[in-house]
């Protein structure tokens, strides 16, 4: 009897630990996403031209009031600051989002869209259209929506060449897809430097700018361009939280729970191009953020990616934020590329990770 009722005693808190459990991954979350509300208000307030911590909240008000008189520095704010860090946000998001699915995918914390030549490929058809649209006499009308077409076509080509090249007798294979993505940044790094050759010296200095990342070219139609694809495919990135939870299992317990392994794959694998195709065509490319924000939330907070794929994007803008604001303060009123910056923040801290990580295996920990 007594044996019993412990057992009941032991039952009991299970669910109450389940929700205990929950609410800090909730918190988790809240306290990010205070972090990028923080980060977002510095990004406007703070710039070479000196603005008080209340523009934003005035910036609204102006937006609502029809008629305003004009004031220079609502204006700068209205129309440069807020969709840069608008864009600067919506670029974290995808990045962090592509970085930590493509992790669950490979099962390799090293995976991210650079790795597997997503990002090469969607800079390479980038890079084309910015040498012949000098050359070729392109209506104005269509020349926003260039780049993020090429860019986007670009990336379902390299998703595309990624995805026939990796299967093995009708399998996606993990080595394979990886070996794939370094023969493509090889090919995409050659067409890259062919195109630099042949541009003239205005398209070579875009190109070269461009390749740094930059959230210089950030409005209000680039955003409004953008937004509608992105929040497509980051929300179909999220609808396969279940599987990439059931794939850090094994594909053989995975494909035991029901699971079309190969088919969530190729989904995956083309929302991702879809998701760094437009991120890439507006912002350049930009590297570690795919790569190192999942894995400190992995290390911090768990692999758990019901929560792991919201707290990347959030952590995710907020990083893009910081490393935009440094980029512009640094060397004002120049602008320094935000690539350079977050390769900077990012190389040492993916190597302080590293190095924890072998310490931790040399240990048998």
């Amino acid at each position: 009897m007594n044996t019993n009722l412990d057992l009941i005693r032991l039952e009991k808190p299970k669910p109450l630990l389940r929700m205990f459990k929950k609410l800090i991954q909730a918190s988790d979350q809240l306290w990010l996403l205070l972090f990028l509300l923080l980060c977002f208000v510095l990004a406007v307030s703070v710039g070479p031209a000196v603005v008080d911590y209340l523009i934003l909240f005035k910036s609204v008000a102006s937006a609502m009031t029809p008629g305003s008189e004009f004031d220079m520095t609502l204006s700068i704010v209205n129309n440069i600051r807020i969709p840069r860090a608008l864009l600067g946000i919506l670029i974290g998001f995808a990045l962090a989002i592509s970085g930590a699915s493509l992790q669950g995918i490979c099962r390799n914390p090293l995976a991210d869209p650079g790795l597997l030549g997503i990002s090469s490929g969607a800079a390479a058809a980038a890079v084309i259209g910015i040498v012949f649209m000098t050359q070729w006499s392109i209506p104005d009308a269509i020349k926003p929506y260039l780049l993020p077409i090429l860019a986007f076509v670009g990336a379902a080509i390299t998703a595309l060449l990624i995805n026939k090249m990796a299967q093995v007798n009708g399998r996606l294979e993990i080595v394979t897809l990886l070996l794939s993505g370094i023969a493509l940044n090889a090919l995409f790094a050659a067409i890259i430097g062919l195109m630099s050759y042949l541009a003239d010296d205005q398209s070579l200095r875009l190109i070269t700018y461009w390749l740094m990342g930059s959230l210089g070219a950030a409005t209000w139609q680039n955003i409004a361009i953008v937004l509608p694809v992105l929040v497509w495919s980051i929300w179909g990135i999220w609808r396969k939280r279940n599987e990439l939870n059931l794939l850090l299992l094994g594909e053989a317990n995975a494909k035991y729970m029901g699971i079309e392994v190969d088919q969530v794959k190729k989904q995956l694998l083309w929302l991702n191009a879809l998701t760094v195709g437009v991120a890439v065509s507006v912002s350049g490319i930009i590297g570690f953020i795919g790569l190192v924000v999942p894995h400190i939330l992995r290390i911090t907070l768990g692999s758990d990616y019901r929560y792991l794929l919201v707290n990347s994007m959030l952590l995710g803008g907020s990083v893009m934020l910081i490393a935009d604001l440094v980029a512009r303060m640094a060397a004002a009123p120049a602008e320094v590329p935000i690539g350079i910056i977050t390769s900077i923040i990012g190389a040492p801290v993916f190597i302080f990770l590293l190095i924890k990580q072998k310490r931790k295996l040399s240990f048998g920990i």
